[in-house]
C-alpha cells in the first residue's frame, strides 16, 4: 500500500512540476515528451488534485485558468485512454446523457456551419456570409444554459465531495466563452470596424468550446460519476428543466431504476431546523437571514393577524412586539383604514396578486410592496409587506464590477 501510495505521491508531483514549467513559459511539446517518458496512467482525479494543490498553494485561479487549454492539450492521449462513463451517457434522459447529446450537437454546429463560414467570410465579406456567421453565434449564446445547468447543479455536488478547483477553472473559461461569443456578435453588426481581427476572434472562441467539451466529457464526466450518488443525479435531473437546454431538447424522460426512491429530504428533521423545498435552515439563521435582508418585512396571515415581522438593521416604520397578534386594522391610522381592507379583499377575492405603493419622507423614498400569499392550491393564506428605501438605488449609475476598497 505505501508503494501505491508513495507512486502516486511521485506522479501527483510530477505532474504539478510539468504544469509550472509550462507557467514558466515552456512549450507544450517539451511537456508532453517528458509526461509520455515518466507517467503512465495518469487518471482524472490526479489531474483534480493537481489543480487543488496548486490554488491551495496559493496560486490564483485566473493562472490556473490561463494553463487549462495547455495542459488539456499535454494530457489528451492519456485521458482518452481512461475509462469513459460510457454507461451514464447512453442512459436516455440521464443528466450525463442530455449534455453529451447537447456537445454533439455543439460540435454538428461548430464543424458543420461555423467553420464552413468562416472560410467563407475570409474570401469574401459579402452580406450573405456575415448574415450566415450572425446566426451561428447566435445559435451559439445557446451554449450558456449548457454552462449553467453544468455550473449551477453539478459543480455544487462535485464541491460537497472536496472537488473544488475543476470546476472553478472550468467556471473560469465557460465565462471566457460566454464573453467571447457575445464580443463575436457585436463585431458582426460592425464588421467595418473588426474585419481584420474577426476570424481570429472567432476561431479562438470554436478552439475553447472544442477544448471544453473535451475536458467536460474525459475529465468532468467522469469525475462525477466517481462521486456522485443515483439521489444526487436525480435532484439534478428534477431542477435541470428549471434551467434549460442547448441547441436541443431531452427526447424522454429519465426513469432510473428505482423508481419507488424518495427525492425528498428525511422527514424527520432535527430539532431546531426548519426544511425548505430548496433546503434546511437552522431557527437562528433563518432569524438572521430575515434581519439581514436590505428591506422590513411583515406577514399577516388569513385572519389579518400579525404573525411576524422583520428587525432589520435600518428599519423605516417603527414595529414594537406589541403588535405580534393585533389585527392588521388596528396598526393602522383610521384614514387609511379603508384602503388597506380594500386591498386585502382583492387580494382575498383573487382579483389581485400585488399592490404597491411609494411615499416621501424627508431623505427617504419608501417603496411599500404587499404580496398575497397562497398555498398549494391558490388558497389565500395571508399577506406579506416588503418596505425599502430606494433613495440610495435610485441614485446607482454607470458600473459596478470591483470590490470596494
Amino acid at each position: 500500500m505505501s508503494q501505491l501510495i508513495n507512486n502516486r505521491e511521485y506522479r501527483q508531483k510530477i505532474l504539478k512540476e510539468l504544469i509550472m514549467e509550462l507557467h514558466n513559459g515552456k512549450s507544450p511539446e517539451e511537456a508532453k515528451e517528458r509526461f509520455q517518458k515518466l507517467i503512465e496512467g495518469v487518471s482524472t482525479s490526479e489531474i483534480s488534485e493537481m489543480e487543488q494543490n496548486l490554488i491551495m498553494e496559493g496560486m490564483p485561479i485566473e493562472d490556473v485558468q490561463k494553463l487549462c487549454d495547455v495542459h488539456s492539450a499535454v494530457f489528451k492521449g492519456s485521458i482518452e485512454d481512461i475509462h469513459k462513463p460510457e454507461s451514464y451517457e447512453n442512459i436516455k434522459g440521464h443528466p450525463l446523457n442530455i449534455l453529451k447529446i447537447e456537445n454533439d450537437a455543439i460540435k454538428n454546429l461548430i464543424e458543420n456551419n461555423v467553420k464552413k463560414h468562416i472560410d467563407e467570410f475570409s474570401q469574401n465579406i459579402s452580406e450573405e456570409n456575415i448574415n450566415n456567421l450572425r446566426n451561428d453565434f447566435k445559435l451559439l449564446l445557446d451554449i450558456d444554459k449548457h454552462y449553467k445547468r453544468k455550473e449551477n447543479l453539478l459543480f455544487p455536488y462535485l464541491e460537497k465531495y472536496g472537488i473544488t478547483a475543476p470546476p472553478k477553472v472550468m467556471w473560469g473559461v465557460d465565462d471566457e466563452i460566454r464573453q467571447g461569443i457575445k464580443e463575436v456578435n457585436n463585431k458582426l453588426l460592425k464588421v467595418e470596424n473588426f474585419k481584420n481581427k474577426l476570424v481570429e476572434d472567432m476561431n479562438k472562441v470554436i478552439d475553447k468550446i472544442t477544448e471544453m467539451i473535451f475536458k467536460e466529457e474525459n475529465i468532468l464526466f467522469p469525475m462525477a460519476v466517481d462521486n456522485l450518488s443515483e439521489d444526487e443525479w436525480i435532484s439534478i435531473y428534477d431542477e435541470s428543466n428549471e434551467i434549460g437546454y442547448s441547441l436541443v431538447k431531452p427526447e424522454v424522460t429519465w426513469n432510473p431504476e428505482r423508481v419507488d426512491v424518495d427525492r425528498k429530504e428525511e422527514e424527520n428533521i432535527r430539532e431546531g431546523y426548519v426544511k425548505f423545498d430548496t433546503g434546511v435552515l437552522s431557527f437562528s439563521e433563518l432569524n438572521k437571514i430575515f434581519n439581514t435582508l436590505p428591506v422590513d418585512i411583515t406577514f399577516i396571515d388569513q385572519d389579518d393577524v400579525v404573525k411576524y415581522f422583520s428587525q432589520s438593521k435600518e428599519r423605516i416604520f417603527a414595529r414594537t412586539k406589541a403588535v405580534i397578534g393585533r389585527t392588521v386594522q388596528n396598526c393602522h391610522p383610521p384614514a387609511s383604514v379603508h384602503i388597506v381592507e380594500k386591498m386585502l379583499e382583492d387580494f382575498k377575492s383573487g382579483s389581485k396578486e400585488n399592490e404597491d405603493f411609494w411615499i416621501k419622507m424627508g431623505e427617504l423614498y419608501v417603496y411599500i410592496r404587499y404580496f398575497a400569499v397562497r398555498g398549494e392550491n391558490g388558497e389565500y393564506i395571508g399577506t406579506l409587506e416588503v418596505t425599502q428605501n430606494i433613495n440610495p438605488i435610485k441614485e446607482i449609475q454607470g458600473e459596478k464590477r470591483l470590490i470596494s476598497e
